[in-house]
């Protein structure tokens, strides 16, 4: 955990200290229920909380200071050290800023609609094999979980990944402005959180910020077979490595065997092939992989460095995570969901071999604003023409996909409507025995986790 300078986060931030200034900082905060003892604490406000009202419960639990808005008034009989400034969300900001420039390590953002906190994990995880390395914690990937991030990374780092995540336009720019990006890498378009956008071509323009933001001298890695891949290539001051699934890319896919989980990449400039078991199942993530292959190249590791990494990768909790349940395959998909998401990873279930039947485990996904109807109903179509055992919905919003499957031919009897997680774990107890998969996927307020929690009690 990084250590501050309290003179220095006060230029940083442009506040002062009042009425003194603490003689320690070890990391930063902005949660009461996970501060550590040393750690500064910054009182952000939300849409539902104040974090000035749980200031005394941040210093009870060993806060060493606090950053807050200077026209609030504190009332403190134990001379809190109160670092006061215009805005405590820009003054984190600011000093995240500041730090990262202080650090001086190479820094690689990864943006996308899909697959970017994998690309991002990989990529981090073989690169730590070989210099000291930070990246994003967890899914922090917004204006406040950025800088916190940020804030985390040690200074002997050298290099940085860093994830960057949106629903409304000008974010991404906002975040490349904390971040300051050398490298950057767009993982896909499509239509997630279309609600605040006007379309698809309009998240295009927002995840091309992004290249916008790169030094002549840093690196853009992009997919050569998206859709906007020539409209992302004429923005990027920097150079452009491509990926590919079959063109002829600077690092392209030759071969995927599911059954052997093996996959050979062909790297165009020294005209190897790079042979390496994947961790994770599906074409999608085979290309996840490849923007990893290419980042680590280009960053100059060798390949047994980068076979080892992949093959020793851990996926995020809910991504893919499998359990085996009374001898029932249980995938848990749920950790986030979008039109693009959910194709890819139900045709990659749909590819998984199993003893007994399949069933699928869906449920809303989120701000897809006036299209939300109709990305259902698609979905429920693209299901339908599948040989699938079972399809359980959860939810109102859901109702639709089960509507969309019957019209693409998926029988009526085998369709499932639940109301709630509940519901939908005392339907599978019922339905399904050993040998059998189920799949779960849905955007995060769906919390599906909690049918796997339930069917396990049951």
């Amino acid at each position: 955990m990084p250590t501050f300078s309290p003179v220095q986060l006060a230029e940083w931030s442009g506040g002062i200290w009042n009425p003194v200034n603490p003689e320690h900082i070890e990391g930063i905060s902005h949660d009461t229920r996970t501060i550590a003892r040393g750690n500064l604490y910054f009182a952000l406000k939300g849409k539902n909380f104040d974090g000035h009202d749980f200031i005394k419960t941040a210093f009870d639990k060993g806060a060493c200071g606090a950053v807050v808005k200077k026209t609030k008034k504190i009332n403190s009989k134990n001379q809190w050290p109160l670092l006061q400034v215009d805005d405590p969300e820009k003054a984190l900001r600011d000093i995240a800023s500041a730090y990262r420039r202080e650090v001086g390590a190479e820094i690689i953002a990864v943006t996308g609609s899909a697959g970017k906190s994998t690309v991002k994990e990989m990529t981090a995880h073989i690169l730590s094999a070989s210099t000291p390395s930070a990246s994003t914690r967890g899914n922090w990937n917004n204006a406040i979980g950025l800088p916190l991030s940020l804030l985390s990374m040690e200074r002997s780092s050298k290099v940085g990944v860093f994830e960057l995540g949106m629903n409304h336009p000008g974010e991404v720019s906002n975040l490349c402005d904390i971040l300051q990006p050398d490298w950057g890498i767009i993982t896909n378009v499509g239509p997630v959180h279309i609600e605040f956008f006007d379309s698809i071509e309009a998240i295009a323009n927002e995840k091309a910020s992004l290249l916008k933001s790169l030094p002549k001298d840093g690196v853009a890695i992009l997919c050569a077979d998206g859709g906007f891949f020539e409209f992302f290539k004429s923005l990027s001051p920097s150079s452009v490595i491509t990926v590919s699934a079959g063109r002829n890319a600077d690092y392209t896919c030759i071969q995927r065997d599911q059954l052997k989980k093996e996959v050979v990449v062909n790297e165009k400039h020294t005209g190897d092939n790079f042979i390496f078991r994947t961790v994770l199942p599906g074409a999608h993530n085979v290309m996840n992989a490849m923007f990893a292959i290419a980042a680590a190249r280009t960053y100059g590791m060798n390949w047994n460095q980068i076979k080892t990494g992949l093959e020793t990768y851990t996926p995020l909790p809910m991504r893919w995570e499998e359990k085996d349940i009374r001898g029932i395959k249980v995938i848990n998909d749920a950790y986030n969901a979008n039109p693009l998401s959910m194709r890819v990873a139900i045709q990659t279930f749909g590819e998984e071999k199993v003893k007994g039947n399949k069933w699928l485990v869906l449920s809303a996904m989120l701000e897809l604003g006036d299209q939300e109807m109709a990305e259902h109903i698609s979905l429920g179509e693209f299901i339908g023409g599948k040989n699938w055992t079972g399809l359980i919905v959860v939810g109102k919003i859901a109702e639709h996909i089960a509507n969309g499957a019957e019209d693409g031919g998926f029988e009526k009897k085998r369709v499932f409507r639940c109301k709630n997680n509940t519901e939908a774990a005392s339907l599978l107890a019922d339905k399904i025995k050993a040998g059998d998969a189920v799949f779960l996927k849905a955007s995060r307020g769906m919390h599906l986790e909690e049918i796997v929690e339930e069917f396990q009690r049951q």
